[in-house]
């Protein structure tokens, strides 16, 4: 029977969620039913588009981009308040409507998207916007202001906190930004499925999303191994990624965080930063 293909991403955040599939002894279970390569957030979406992958965490915001595919329940990479790895950072004397122009972390699809959104919605902004290679002092040599995710965005923040790289510039955490004007936790990207493929590998719509919730629930179990395993690929000290995956970023995908997702995407209609789109999961009646 053939597999089903995952393009999952290459960052810290997602590694809970991956446990199971990386880690002894469910990994060799697991690959009998899934063959995995790693990518960025935004060629997740674009490999489940062309049919290169099967199953994805995908940014929420490509989702309504992207005909054929569901979110499958339980899993998400989103964060209560703080999530520290999503920075917007601004140009000295620089107001948040000030913004005229803004670098995007050609990583990024559904922080740039709730950028636009907050700047457009509530701060009546709608600056241009460019993609560039992460790399804060390039981004902010040509722009206002820069947006920096993942990794990169956790390794320049912990610059400026220990060597004030960049003191004079307004530091914005995006996800408590989010939180402060809707009261909802910021949803980053959830597992996307397409639908057909279930059908050709035989793995149950109960199965896939077994499989992915047992991983998750692994890794949020062994937390202390995965700071082991990270503290020597990142320059960052272990208390630092242990806090990042047990406080910043948060897994379940709750009700609370579907009612957050329903939010993201009626304000993004609303201003024009997306289509029209229905959220729906793999288990919702058709």
């Amino acid at each position: 029977m053939k597999k089903l293909r995952i393009a999952a991403i290459s960052f810290l955040n997602p590694a809970p969620l991956l446990y199971d599939f990386e880690h002894a002894p469910q990994q060799e279970r697991l690959a009998a039913r899934y063959d995995i390569h790693y990518t960025l957030p935004s060629q997740c979406a674009a490999q489940l588009a062309s049919g290169e992958a099967d199953l994805g965490l995908v940014p929420i915001a490509s989702l309504p981009l992207i005909p054929g595919i569901v979110a499958v329940p339980g899993c998400t990479i989103a964060s209560l308040e703080t999530v520290r790895s999503i920075q917007l950072v601004v140009r000295p004397g620089l107001k948040l409507e000030d913004i005229r122009t803004l670098a995007t972390d050609a990583a990024s699809r559904s922080s740039a998207a709730y950028v636009r959104l907050l700047l457009k919605h509530f701060y009546g902004n709608t600056p241009d916007v460019h993609e560039e290679d992460a790399n804060l002092a390039h981004m902010l040599a040509t722009s206002d202001a820069a947006l920096l995710i993942g990794d990169p965005a956790l390794l320049a923040l912990e610059e400026h906190n220990r060597q004030h790289h960049f003191p004079d510039h307004t530091w914005i955490d995006v996800a408590k930004l989010w939180r402060k004007h809707t009261q909802r936790p910021w949803v980053a990207a959830v597992w996307a499925v397409r639908t057909a493929a279930l059908e050709q590998t035989g793995i149950t719509p109960q199965q896939l999303t077994r499989d992915l919730q047992q991983s998750r629930d692994a890794g949020l179990e062994h937390i202390e191994n995965l700071v082991s395993e990270w503290t020597p690929r990142l320059p960052l000290l272990p208390e630092t990624i242990r806090y990042y995956l047990s406080e910043n970023i948060h897994y379940i995908l709750d009700a609370e965080c579907l009612t957050a997702i329903h939010r993201f995407f009626h304000l993004a209609e609303k201003t024009g930063t997306l289509p029209a789109y229905k959220f729906r999961l793999l288990n919702d009646p058709k």
